[in-house]
């Protein structure tokens, strides 16, 4: 065995040096910081705003309709959550739609609404304490099939210089970063379904441990394309109520055949309380924990009886020090799945035990469809605004519960709550698992 290699004694003495400095700049554990949420922007197929959004959800409307973004008459799933009439232009300057796949385009206007609606203000100054971090699974796919069929065609004569910006997952936070001059931490969480709830999770970790005073968080997902929903529906994971859009998303009900495969992109202006109240924001809900985990069990199924999901939600309440009596609401991860909807279930019984009779669940997937490494960050926003206004969204299509699925899923009608503290579920393929924990803001 070759002996180690020393550094040289100055080499070494210097990087100590800096070391220390580093250590000395960074906050002891014991001045963590609590996190707010100062500002929401959303994008699906319920419209384009927080308000559009939240007045679908208390209304129990669906966004899910016939599937239009390319002719799908040849397809056993002919049924989508489209984002309709979306118009990039407010922003993204029309000189740049070229270079920016529509995943991203979502992930900056949901931006560019979540910093309006929290009156932030990035300078020279404070640029580097502002961070951007979104999720996204699979990235521009629509721009990587473009690209092939003109390869195809022509070989290299065709391929486009943007190519890659346009494909690259991690687009999202750089345009985002770049429009707003955020010269913080820039990351894209790329797990699947839980990308975007790990999104907000990570970013809540780095304000919480003081690394960051401010944090743009979020996910995005633009994958309606042929390949997107002809590998889905390849596995049969899909939806075929093609004759009943609004009805096909039904969680938790005995009849679901499947998740509709939707689009779009939430974003959550995070911020430490401290930097909160300085500059006087408007607060809607605290980010008090975080759990993240996997099933090591299977590519696409979850782990039996619910254990992954289980302590992936133990995991956050133990971030957040919460009893698992505090909890009064659930956003389930609710794909309308077989397997999903009643391992999640059995997940929740493990953690909450008897209490999960006396708690609420609901999905709102049953209205905006699964918007895939955007759901996480989607019902992140969803779930903030439940404990603001104290309303927790139906699901909706709950008509023939499954008798594997015995919980308060809020069935078809919204229902108004003194809520105190929530969690947000999500779960994707390869195992990963997420779960945020917030609290309704109070000064107390």
């Amino acid at each position: 065995m070759r002996p180690r290699a020393q550094s040289p004694p100055r080499v070494a003495a210097l990087t100590r040096a800096r070391e220390r400095a580093y250590v000395k700049a960074m906050p002891m554990a014991a001045e963590r910081q609590r996190v707010v949420i100062t500002g929401l922007g959303a994008v699906s197929p319920l419209g384009v705003g927080v308000d559009a959004n939240w007045e679908a959800l208390l209304a129990g409307r669906s966004g899910i309709g016939p599937l239009t973004a390319f002719p799908a008459d040849d397809f056993p799933v002919r049924i989508a959550g489209e984002v309709r009439g979306f118009d990039p232009s407010p922003y993204v300057d029309r000189k740049e739609l070229k270079k920016v796949d529509r995943f991203a385009q979502f992930a900056l206007a949901a931006a560019q609404m979540a910093v309006a609606d929290a009156a932030l203000v990035v300078t020279p100054d404070n640029a580097h304490r502002v961070g951007v971090v979104v999720g996204v699974g699979m990235g521009g796919l629509a721009s990587l099939e473009e690209a092939h069929g003109l390869y195809l065609e022509s070989r290299l004569k065709r391929i486009s210089p943007f190519i890659i910006p346009r494909v690259i997952a991690n687009m999202a936070p750089g345009l985002v970063a770049i429009r707003h001059g955020c010269t913080g931490v820039n990351y894209t969480p790329t797990s699947a379904c839980a990308s975007g709830g790990q999104a907000v999770g990570e970013a809540w970790r780095w304000i919480r441990d003081g690394e960051q005073d401010v944090i743009i968080a979020g996910g995005a997902e633009a994958a309606i394309t042929p390949l997107g929903v002809g590998g889905f529906a390849a596995m049969r994971a899909m939806s075929t109520r093609n004759a009943e859009p609004t009805r096909a998303s039904r969680p938790f009900d005995r009849d679901r055949d499947g998740f509709v495969i939707a689009e779009g992109a939430g974003v959550l202006v995070l911020e430490s309380l401290p930097h909160a109240r300085a500059r006087g924001a408007r607060i809607y809900a605290e980010l008090i924990g975080y759990g993240a985990n996997c099933d090591a069990f299977h590519i696409t199924a979850p782990a039996p009886d619910g254990r992954g999901a289980a302590a992936c939600m133990q995991l956050a309440l133990a971030s957040g020090g919460i009893e698992a009596g505090e909890v009064d609401y659930i956003n389930a991860h609710g794909t309308s799945t077989p397997y999903n909807d009643a391992n999640e279930t059995q997940a929740i019984k493990r953690v909450f035990g008897a209490h999960a009779r006396r708690l609420a669940v609901s999905s709102t997937k049953s209205m905006t469809g699964h918007l895939f490494g955007g759901a996480g960050a989607v019902e992140a926003v969803y779930t903030a605004l439940a404990l603001h206004h104290g309303w927790m969204p139906p699901t909706i299509n709950l008509d023939e519960p499954d008798p594997e699925c015995d919980l308060d899923y809020v069935a078809n009608s919204a229902r108004q709550a003194a809520l105190r503290v929530a969690l947000s579920n999500s779960f994707g393929f390869g195992g990963a698992n997420a779960c945020i924990a917030l609290r309704r803001w109070s000064d107390d």
